[in-house]
């Protein structure tokens, strides 16, 4: 499970102008209370909405200066150094928040994904087989996973993946396509047909796989 972000409901359908207004709020409370730590980091989610990562990075640093191993913070930091492309920094920052939460599924996904921003796919690999092997019915790493393996070329095990990950979550109409664009490159053409017919009877829209259905002919 993600760690909470903002801690109001409401505050997600806010506009531009209202988060702007809600910072406002936010750093007059900071600048005239004592420290807390959820002030910061709801100061912190409104950088991150505004798409204002150096504030956000500056403000998670603030926390983590007085709070080393304060999840939210590194969580979120990383994945603001992650926007910023800096890679090292991300990955860093969330391999100390696994080492607060060794087991937690989010933080797992997000390392492998800087890893292969990074061209670490090895590394990458290991971090999905890590998370299947403590959640075996968890869609997303299969799905991640065979996304790696194709890229990889290691279409027959990639193809076991896409079936485990539509197995765990059958409604995804994205893994339906994935499979079947991979079904396509493996000159599986009439099992590819199937699979996108199966893709339309769950509702995609056939017009928008045309292109796919023309390569299965």
């Amino acid at each position: 499970m993600l760690l909470v972000l903002i801690g109001t409901d409401s505050i997600f359908s806010q506009t531009q102008k209202e988060w702007r207004d809600s910072l406002s709020v936010l750093n007059r409370q900071i600048m005239s209370s004592e420290y807390s730590s959820d002030l910061y980091l709801r100061k912190a989610a409104v950088n991150l909405e505004l798409e204002q990562w150096d504030y956000a990075i500056e403000t998670y640093t603030d926390i983590l200066k007085r709070e080393p191993a304060n999840p939210a913070a590194l969580f979120y930091r990383a994945y603001a150094q992650g926007k910023m492309r800096r890679y090292e920094l991300a990955a860093n920052d969330y391999r100390t928040f696994l080492k607060v939460a060794p087991e937690n599924v989010d933080g797992m996904l997000a390392l492998a994904y800087i890893y292969i921003k990074q061209g670490k796919n090895k590394e990458a690999m290991d971090n999905y087989n890590r998370i299947i092997e403590i959640f075996p019915d968890h869609s997303v790493a299969y799905a991640s996973r065979a996304s790696l393996e194709t890229t990889e070329n290691f279409l027959d095990a990639a193809l076991m993946d896409w079936n485990k990950a539509i197995e765990f979550d059958s409604k995804n109409i994205d893994y339906i396509v994935s499979k079947a664009d991979l079904l396509i490159r493996m000159n599986r053409k009439s099992e590819a047909r199937r699979t996108l017919d199966e893709a339309v009877r769950k509702g995609a829209i056939r017009g928008q796989l045309r292109e796919l259905y023309n390569k299965t002919k």
